[in-house]
């Protein structure tokens, strides 16, 4: 199985404790340990959730995946946009990816926690939205969703990134929501294909 994550500083593997923009190490990376699974590594620093138009579906389609992970919407809220709004901009992203044609899984990030980085409480909160929002999101469109908020993700000092262990934990989270949904969907074969 192939599988093309589409994501922030977290799907990228951004270490907080560097200044110039350095990755954990490959063996430290949540994309990088997926038993089974192939990954795209498709997580930018800083990015948001972008236009419906610029889904690049040309791109995609040629990567030919089996899958796409879709975790965004930190930097959304970040950047001052409130849980309703990024989950309308979401549901649009998504509509327009669906044309890539794979299937989608759509995973709400963890909730941010107080840091460095989170001083507002109002912000912890909006981000804590963010897996109703998605999951309705997610039932409304025929999508898988999984909530990594579930999965005991610890983040570093500045409340927004994963450790290593919150690395480890989400790699752990993740591998049991696809097996969950292969099994659902009866391509449990798929996980090792």
């Amino acid at each position: 199985m192939t599988i093309l994550c589409i994501g922030d500083s977290n799907t990228y593997g951004y270490d907080p404790r560097s200044f110039l923009g350095s990755r954990y190490p490959a063996d430290v990376r949540w994309t990088e340990r997926l038993p089974g699974v192939t990954v795209l590594n498709g997580g930018v620093n800083g990015m948001r959730i972008p236009p419906a138009d610029a889904a690049g579906i040309a791109a995609i389609r040629e990567k030919a995946p089996t899958l796409i992970a879709v975790m965004l919407g930190t930097n959304d809220l970040l950047e001052g946009t409130g849980a309703g709004k990024t989950a309308e901009r979401m549901e649009e992203y998504l509509s327009a990816l669906r044309e890539a044609g794979p299937e989608i899984l759509l995973i709400a990030p963890p909730p941010l926690q107080r840091g460095e980085w989170v001083q507002n409480e109002e912000l912890i909160t909006r981000s804590k939205k963010l897996a109703s929002l998605y999951r309705e999101i997610a039932e409304r469109s025929g999508l898988a969703f999984a909530d990594a908020g579930q999965w005991g993700v610890e983040l570093c000092f500045d409340g927004v990134h994963f450790s290593p262990r919150g690395h480890a934990a989400f790699a752990a989270g993740l591998a049991e929501a696809l097996g969950r949904h292969l099994r659902e969907t009866g391509e449990e074969n798929g996980l090792h294909s």
